[in-house]
């Protein structure tokens, strides 16, 4: 299979997201979807989506008892409507109404974090990051924030195994509705073999590098990785606007 420059980058954009997800528990569409987009826009969302899923796959295989699958099952089943939610907002709405649409929500969500509330991983928490998480990881590939903001108070290992409990069992979701509503075709599974390689890229690294981190706190890290890429879709979108 021969790459272009252009197809090499978003290899190596994916296996550092993927290096990234691995060792923290989100990242890898946060960091990939809005570069991805800026390479090929039909990176997003599908072929990030279906790679995700494979990550998912493969961390909880990795994890299987750091999580507890009857406390993240509210998150799970609330990310059913949301998916359909962010579908439908994905056929209704022009691109750069939906990136500041979520680009803000995540913006929002770090800032009353950082500055009025600690969130715990309640169920009813969970119901509501499952839900935006839905809309925003169908519309647009990037579902981690609103999650990560419930397990902000977990240890880091704790966060990143039942993310991607959550992540295995929503992904496929997202991915349905996107099929029902005729946004995912052929052509975007093509596009997902051709990164597939940074998702195993990514993993191998990660492992290399996991050890050299505390495990104290998934706060800070999950906190930065939302906060930046937020800013950085609300700014693709923000100029997408004023481009018309």
């Amino acid at each position: 299979m021969l790459y272009t420059l252009p197809e090499l980058l978003a290899v190596l954009i994916v296996t550092c997201g993927i290096a990234l997800q691995t060792v923290v528990g989100i990242g890898y569409g946060l960091l990939a979807a809005p570069l991805l987009y800026l390479i090929n826009p039909a990176y997003v969302p599908g072929p990030v989506l279906l790679v995700g899923f494979g990550l998912a796959l493969m961390m909880v295989i990795r994890e299987p008892n750091a999580l507890r699958w009857r406390r993240v099952m509210p998150a799970i089943i609330a990310r059913i409507p949301g998916a359909w939610c962010g579908a439908a907002l994905l056929v209704a709405l022009p691109q750069y109404a939906l990136s500041l649409f979520f680009g803000f929500s995540v913006l929002t969500a770090v800032l009353l974090s950082l500055w009025r509330f600690n969130i715990s991983a309640t169920p009813v928490n969970l119901i509501i990051g499952g839900f935006f998480s839905g809309v925003g990881g169908t519309a647009t590939s990037v579902g981690g924030p609103p999650i990560a903001l419930v397990y902000q108070q977990q240890d880091r290992i704790t966060a990143r195994s039942e993310i991607a409990a959550f992540l295995l069992i929503g992904t496929p979701i997202s991915l349905l509705m996107l099929i029902y509503k005729g946004s995912l075709d052929w052509h975007s599974a093509q596009l997902s073999l051709k990164i597939v390689p940074g998702l195993f890229l990514g993993f191998f690294l990660a492992r290399k590098i996991d050890g050299k981190l505390s495990t104290t706190s998934a706060k800070p890290m999950l906190l930065a990785v939302s906060g930046a890429s937020a800013l950085i879709v609300s700014i693709k979108g923000l100029l997408g606007w004023l481009a018309l």
